[in-house]
């Protein structure tokens, strides 16, 4: 909950015993707080409280909250709760959701900018949507957060039991915490060392980032003999009073419990009393059914039984609602439970527990059927009171499976909409749980496919093992879904890296469906993966067909409505085709553009594919037609063909889609690359290194070892090198092992290809020559002679020169014919520059020369002012070589290329003092 600046709403009653022994613990808050509001500081820092249950975190935090709002903090509280932990964004819709949902429209808008779409559902202050990636809504609450601060500064967010937080909520603060040291926020967090094993690394980011750290202690006898005094009277003698700190250890929470006990018993506090202590202990430490009705009442209990189903935040009439209680009933229940101190009151007048171990206790003292009762009128009722599925299904999680269709359809709806607010992994919970009721047979595999697709984004592995079982199912998926299936089957397995089964998949299914759409679809998907296949035993055999399957295609035209399984519209089988002839377009522009072929061809076949323009619904970056890949290969094929204004407004337009869809993860690292890769091809290299180190980090967030991760990498070192930072590069190259084995997707600049240059600037000739020569005979039996893709030639030519200037010299005129080939200026450009480094002066000069006149009308101006560079120094003494050296250094600092225009530099002075 958030509260406002000074005043109001302190909770009383909490400290009591907890306060011992706390002075240094409240000090050094107090402390963070001054550094906080101070005008000259400003910055903020985190704060952590740990200890075992009972030792008086709650009752420090109360403290803690009371003087950041006396010190003129925007106070954000939250707390964990133990049956709330499975309800996705819980804590942080606690912290947030008050404060924002009290903005005026400006100051939201100020605040949210452009992310209320996406963090507006997590937060609870908008219904959901479409699918969110996780990754985004954290990236969106980091922004909001920092606006909000900024807005409200000084803000102090503090989480009370974080062992409780749900998942989302706990991965989010793992990363803001980050973010406290630049901000003027104290973030003061509460902990048991209780977390979850997959929490764990998210436990240990935390606490290792504490500016400050303390773990609370048991009370010292002394501190315990004065609460035994101050509850009993100063007649309590000290043997009594030792013995009460021995058999509580010292647990302020367990000491006050224990005294209300002996003091219910009217038990005498002197040294021939002592031997019923521990038996008192046990019973206030058990608080069992019996201990509660005794104490309660079986009314108060029912109602406090449905506050502890509800946790955290209760709300009166949803806990009266949940045990049937009027509001008479309800009034007088609470009435006994605040008088027995079971329950408080907030100052929002919801009610909470006193101590997170007294609504543990109560939770526990009811038996298995009555919990799993309550839990099942809780979900109808949390329903019914307009909360939604997202809060009623951590209920439905906890009732016993009896076979309900009713029940399944909720945790199904349930699911979506925690996928729609950013929360895959409580989805896959909702949909586990409805496998286990179980469905009826006929809605069996529709669940498995929605579990499978649920992680597709997240856990590829998951999602191959629930798409198998879901293809597998003997009631089946119908036809249409069956075909969807298989699609994100084969995705998941290319994105693990395993193209060769992804393809075949496509195939072999393709095989088994009738004439349609849906096997359309599948042999269209058979080609885009097998076309990111870097082994491919008919790679050129492949290519042939492709083009014949396209000539069906067009062939078929508009009759294609005609092969439409029953029930279709025409206009949906139009679209269909469309999308269908779309799509082999771009993999036929692309196969050609590896291919090395035609650039007048490749970019024919690129505008096929953009129907006025732009980009047509079924190929858009976020839809899930076909995937992100082919809108990537295209924009790569109109680079390679020189037409970068083409590739800017593909990618361009990739970066917003998923910036406004909050798609942070993968998504948006490919679209950073790709515009890292178009600034470097542009010669704007300041630009291509911070879009690549975007990308890489993205990647390393991800994981190493995918495809996203190898080209972030190779492309960032090739970028460093092209700057003049070549240490840096090979620094960068060995810290993520870049080299052998490749991962075989391979859609950006050929790892291979690369690997063997960077062994080659290291000044290792034999090994790049010989990664080279393997690299270059794979690609040429793979059909791959695209000399920009993979300019495998012209480098093995420099590697293998000295030794063997004959074969450089023909490896280095192959690469100029295959770059004519294409017709592209910066290809032919490219290849006459590198293979002028196996020629002498005057004979690379010539070459040098037609390399410039090619490169001048291409987009690539690194490769521009590298040929100018070269060219002034074969040019040696000759009056044209200043001048060629001139515009090379121009240029070069024009494109950051620092260590090119330091060598240029170097020219320039050589020339004038000859």
């Amino acid at each position: 909950m958030a509260e406002g600046k000074g005043g109001g709403g302190d909770e009383a009653g909490r400290e009591g015993p907890a306060l011992h022994e706390r002075e240094a613990e409240i000090r050094s808050a107090a402390q963070a707080i001054e550094a906080l509001v101070r005008p000259d500081s400003g910055l903020g820092e985190l704060l952590l409280y740990t200890g075992a249950a009972g030792l008086g975190k709650t009752a420090v935090l109360t403290e803690v909250r009371r003087a950041a709002k006396r010190a003129g903090c925007t106070v954000l509280f939250a707390r964990g709760g133990q049956r709330q932990c499975h309800e996705p964004f819980h804590v942080v819709r606690q912290l947030v959701r008050p404060v924002l949902s009290a903005l005026s429209d400006a100051e939201r808008a100020q605040v949210f900018g452009p992310w209320e779409e996406i963090v507006g559902p997590a937060a609870g202050l908008r219904p959901p949507g479409g699918r969110l990636d996780p990754q985004g809504v954290r990236d969106g609450l980091d922004f909001v957060l920092t606006r909000l601060v900024q807005l409200r500064s000084p803000v102090a967010v503090i989480v009370d039991d974080l062992h409780w937080a749900d998942p989302e909520s706990l991965g989010w603060l793992a990363g803001f915490a980050v973010r406290t040291r630049e901000l003027p926020a104290l973030l003061v967090l509460a902990c048991r060392d209780e977390f979850p094993d997959d929490a764990l690394p998210l436990q240990r980011g935390l606490t290792d980032r504490a500016d400050r750290r303390h773990e609370l202690r048991p009370l010292q006898p002394a501190s315990v003999a004065h609460l035994v005094r101050a509850a009993l009277g100063a007649r309590a003698e000290d043997a009594f009073c030792r013995h009460v700190w021995a058999v509580t250890a010292g647990n302020p929470y367990e000491t006050a419990a224990l005294l209300r006990e002996v003091a219910d018993q009217r038990l005498d506090p002197v040294e021939e009393s002592t031997g019923q202590l521990r038996e008192l202990a046990a019973t206030a430490r058990g608080m069992t059914l019996r201990h509660w009705l005794d104490r309660l009442g079986p009314t108060a209990l029912r109602f406090a039984w449905a506050a502890s189903v509800l946790d955290t935040d209760v709300r009166p009439d949803l806990a009266a609602a949940i045990c049937a209680q009027g509001p008479e009933t309800a009034a007088q229940s609470i009435r006994e439970l605040r008088r027995h101190q079971v329950l408080t009151g907030t100052p929002s007048g919801r009610l909470e527990f006193v101590h997170p171990l007294v609504a543990t206790s109560v939770y526990q003292s009811m038996s298995p059927a009555t919990r799993t009762g309550m839990h099942g009128v809780a979900a109808v009722e949390v329903e019914n009171a307009g909360l939604g599925l997202l809060a009623a299904s951590r209920h439905l999680l906890e009732i016993l499976p009896e076979g309900d269709g009713a029940i399944v359809d909720k945790l199904r709806r349930a699911a979506r909409e925690h996928l729609a607010i950013g929360a895959p992994e409580a989805a896959q919970r909702c949909l586990r749980r409805a496998i286990s009721e179980p469905p009826a047979d006929e809605d069996r595999a529709p669940v498995l496919y929605e579990l499978g697709c649920s992680a597709l984004l997240t856990d590829p592995a998951t999602t191959v093992n629930q798409l198998r079982q879901a293809l597998a199912d003997p009631y089946g998926l119908g036809p249409e879904l069956r075909v969807d299936a298989v699609f994100r089957l084969a995705q998941a397995l290319a994105h693990s890296n395993r193209l060769g089964e992804a393809a075949a998949l496509c195939a072999e299914e393709a095989a088994r469906t009738r004439p349609g759409p849906g096997r359309l679809r599948l042999e269209v998907a058979h080609f885009m993966f097998a076309a990111f296949r870097f082994e491919d035993e008919d790679g050129p055999g492949r290519s042939r067909r492709l083009a014949e399957f396209a000539r069906m295609l067009d062939t078929v035209g508009l009759a294609f409505a005609d092969t439409v399984e029953d029930g279709a519209a025409p206009g949906e089988a139009v679209f269909e085709h469309d999308g269908l002839a779309h799509a082999v377009a771009v993999l036929r522009c692309w196969d050609l553009t590896l291919r090395g072929g035609d650039r007048a061809e490749v970019i024919a076949l690129a505008e096929s594919a953009l129907p006025g323009g732009r980009l047509p619904r079924c190929l858009g970056w976020t839809n899930t037609t076909w995937g992100f890949e082919l809108p990537g290969v295209l924009g790569i094929s109109y680079l390679y063909a020189d037409r970068v204004d083409r590739a800017e407004e593909l990618f361009t337009e990739a970066v917003r889609a998923y910036e406004v869809a909050g798609w942070s993860g993968g998504h948006l690292g490919f679209a950073y690359l790709l515009t890292g890769m178009l600034r470097f091809r542009c010669g704007v290299l300041v630009e291509a290194e911070d879009y690549l180190r975007r990308a890489l980090r993205i990647a390393e967030r991800i994981g190493p070892g995918t495809p996203l991760h190898w080209d972030a990498v190779g492309a960032l070192a090739e970028t460093l090198a092209a700057r003049g930072r070549l240490d840096e590069a090979l620094e960068l190259a060995r810290e993520h092992a870049y080299g052998p084995p490749y991962p075989t997707v391979m859609v950006l600049p050929d790892a291979s290809t690369l690997y063997g240059r960077l062994l080659l600037a290291r000044g290792d000739v034999s090994g790049a020559a010989e990664a080279l020569a393997a690299a270059g005979a794979a690609l040429d039996a793979r059909g791959w002679r695209n000399t920009v893709w993979a300019p495998w030639l012209g480098h093995l030519a420099r590697a293998v020169a000295v030794d063997q200037p004959e074969r450089a010299r023909g490896l280095a005129e192959e690469a100029v014919r295959r770059a004519r080939e294409s017709g592209t200026d910066s290809a032919v450009g490219s290849a006459l520059r590198l293979g002028a480094a196996v020629h002498g002066r005057p004979r690379a000069a010539e070459l040098l020369a037609e390399a410039v006149r090619h490169l001048e009308r291409s987009p690539a101006r690194y490769e521009h002012a590298l040929a100018l560079v070269d060219l002034g120094e074969a040019l040696g003494a000759a009056p044209a070589a200043g001048a060629a050296l001139a515009r090379g250094l121009e240029l070069a600092a024009r494109c950051g290329a620092d260590g090119l225009a330091a060598r240029a530099r170097g020219l320039l002075r050589s020339d004038t003092a000859g």
